[in-house]
């Protein structure tokens, strides 16, 4: 199935974000950090008063640059990504997310070449990311587009 669309998240994507998220890190932390680091995780991300905030922060402060959605053809919200440059020329990867039924099916290569060319435009030469485990279960994909390990948790790529 084709990605209909890779847009800048609006303030009705709230609380599609903030379920996606909250799903990814379950789904994807659930064992390796146990009910209450997930809590915890799920608490301080993905609270619906925090998205709906950063959605309204305007983009183009390079430490904040937004959230981004991926919307399939029926516009039902299927992948976000958020970024900044917080460092000079120094991308960072706040969050990446697909819903599970729609992994492997390109949605988050266009999330993190959108979130990408938004952290060039701002001077990034370089990217990281931190996971939340080591051997997180993202870290195939980051593999793919090219992160190498910095530390167990924190990986990076030149952009």
């Amino acid at each position: 199935m084709l990605l209909a669309d890779v847009r800048t998240a609006a303030p009705g994507d709230a609380t599609a974000i903030s379920r996606l998220l909250a799903e990814a890190i379950r789904d994807g932390y659930g064992k390796a950090l146990g009910e209450i680091r997930v809590g915890r995780l799920v608490s301080d991300h993905c609270a619906l008063p925090r998205i709906r905030a950063e959605i309204e922060i305007p983009g183009g402060a390079p430490a904040w640059l937004g959230w981004l959605v991926a919307a399939d053809a029926d516009g039902a919200v299927v992948g976000a990504a958020s970024g900044g440059v917080p460092v000079a020329s120094e991308g960072e990867v706040y969050a990446l997310c697909v819903t599970p039924a729609r992994r492997r099916e390109g949605i988050g290569t266009a999330l993190l070449e959108a979130a990408s060319s938004r952290m060039r435009e701002h001077g990034a030469t370089s990217q990281r990311i931190t996971l939340p485990v080591e051997q997180a279960p993202a870290l195939p994909f980051f593999a793919r587009h090219g992160f190498d390990e910095l530390t167990p948790v924190r990986f990076g790529r030149a952009l």
